[in-house]
């Protein structure tokens, strides 16, 4: 052989080192092997005994998630009735004659429906502080008394659950001055029937 290594006596150069650096190669990407499938199986038991908290977390997001969907949508799925739809009675606590009548009239102007028009029962007869009672059956909170309240913000809202039909009581109190505003009534109607996106808050809380 010629070039870098010369054959003296018997004796032959040896080329080993090479083979060694071969196999530190070969021991050190199984060593790394060995130890990513340590790593995996020890990520895996951990998942195991804390219960896949993780997985948890994630359904709690989605459920929000889809809570959000459901609150943004609810106020367009509840249909308030029209105006038209609301028959009001329309009943006097107070001691100034002819305020049923008035005040029956400017709602019919406004789109309702008058039901009776007369002086409220002894129940509540002169016993009505505020401007004004509205009283509807259990299911009114939800339907009729919202829109009937856009008339007369400042009134109190009671139910009767032995009442029946779908009709709903203005009781004029002895704080009455009038019904509200006529375009403020009509602001106030065309927002309760706008359905409501979720607001940034109520993301946020997700």
């Amino acid at each position: 052989m010629g070039g870098q290594y010369k054959i003296t006596g018997d004796k032959y150069p040896r080329m080993r080192p090479a083979r060694r650096r071969g196999r530190l190669a070969v021991v050190a990407v199984a060593c790394v092997t060995v130890l990513g499938v340590l790593g995996w199986g020890t990520l895996q038991l951990i998942d195991v005994f804390t219960g896949g908290d993780k997985a948890t977390a994630a359904g709690a997001g989605t459920d929000c998630v889809t809570t959000a969907a459901k609150a943004s949508a609810s106020p367009a799925a509840v249909a308030l009735p029209k105006p038209a739809q609301v028959t009001v009675n329309v009943l006097n606590a107070t001691t100034r004659s002819g305020l049923a009548q008035k005040t029956a009239d400017e709602l019919k102007k406004r789109g309702f429906r008058i039901g009776d028009v007369s002086n409220a029962p002894k129940k509540y007869d002169k016993k009505v502080k505020g401007t004004g009672l509205l009283l509807g059956p259990a299911a009114s909170p939800k339907s009729s008394l919202p829109v009937l309240g856009t008339q007369l913000p400042g009134a109190e809202r009671r139910t009767d659950a032995a009442r029946k039909g779908a009709a709903v009581d203005l009781i004029i109190g002895n704080g009455f001055k009038g019904l509200a505003k006529r375009a403020d009534a009509d602001a106030a109607l065309a927002e309760l029937a706008a359905p409501r996106p979720a607001s940034a808050a109520e993301k946020k809380s997700c």
